[in-house]
């Protein structure tokens, strides 16, 4: 399909006989939001590659090597292995690091058993410096979280960590982190966004709430799962 990312047609080649590309997704432990992200936006993390090709049998070095072989004329020799001087960019670059910050439950939005849960995001305390995403090496404003709350369930478990991208474009069905005027977030899929306010969704309970743009400072969009 047009709309599909580059490498997830080429990983296509590589998928188990008798699974669907999600059930490949699931047995290799991907989420649904990373399987999702790199259908449509291609860049997925050198790790999400490694145990979508584990479940398959295969390698990231025979993934690379057909790649490259892809790319050059009949008459090269097949690339053996990733330490090959013409192995995958994304083999050797190194990138910086993506600082997990600070993220704490701060009650309810709006009202005690309102069942919207609110979080205190910190990003001035970095809690730990992990692996960054290929597909977040030109956003130095990217950073991660924790997920705290259960209202996300079960698209995110509490204790699942999260890349969140400032700089990333946001569309409806997206799963964002939206920033309040006070100094709290709330997080949930985007339904509606219209004359500066937001319509959200969270999953547990399931809820569905706006929120006037005269309280929204930021929306920032949650790109996938840290796996």
């Amino acid at each position: 399909m047009a709309d599909e990312a580059q490498i997830y047609r080429e990983l296509m080649r590589f998928k188990p006989d008798g699974l669907t590309p999600n059930g490949w997704a699931i047995r290799a432990g991907v989420s649904r939001t990373v399987w999702a992200d790199m259908r449509r936006h291609g860049n997925p993390s050198r790790r999400t590659l490694e145990k979508l090709l584990t479940a398959a049998g295969s390698s990231l070095a025979e993934f690379e090597a057909l790649r490259l072989e892809g790319d050059q004329p009949a008459s090269r020799s097949p690339v053996k292995g990733v330490k090959d001087t013409r192995a995958s960019a994304w083999a050797s670059v190194q990138l910086p690091s993506l600082p997990l910050v600070g993220a704490h439950l701060a009650g309810e939005w709006q009202r005690p058993g309102s069942g919207i849960a609110l979080v205190d995001v910190r990003p001035g305390e970095i809690i730990e410096r992990l692996p960054r995403p290929v597909s977040l090496g030109g956003d130095p404003q990217a950073y991660s979280i924790t997920i705290v709350a259960k209202s996300m369930w079960p698209r995110f478990r509490p204790g699942r960590r999260v890349a969140v991208s400032p700089r990333a474009s946001v569309a409806i069905g997206d799963d964002v982190l939206l920033s309040l005027e006070s100094g709290f977030a709330v997080i949930g899929e985007l339904v509606e966004r219209a004359n500066h306010s937001a319509e959200l969704r969270q999953f547990n309970p399931d809820r569905t709430f706006s929120i006037d743009g005269a309280h929204i400072r930021s929306i920032h969009k949650i790109v996938g799962d840290l796996i």
